[in-house]
């Protein structure tokens, strides 16, 4: 691992929602070496790519300041 933190701590038990959706090659590729990074850091054992996809959605709609503020914008 190169140093640093990753942006995705530990994975929290939630009840899922099930949403399917195919993924490139690459990407899958991708999700399955950020998890074993992950599980590295966190000392745990890599997280299925599933059970990863919506935690890394989650911060990235966090992080999306348009998003965030759109959304503060509208009524609940």
């Amino acid at each position: 691992m190169s140093g640093g933190k990753l942006k995705l701590g530990a994975l929290e038990d939630d009840t899922p929602v099930k949403v399917t959706m195919d993924l490139p090659a690459g990407v899958h590729r991708d999700l399955l070496a950020y998890a074993a990074m992950l599980a590295a850091q966190t000392g745990g054992k890599p997280a299925e790519p599933a059970r990863l996809a919506p935690r890394m959605l989650e911060r990235f709609m966090a992080t999306d300041r348009v998003f965030v503020r759109g959304r503060r914008g509208r009524s609940p």
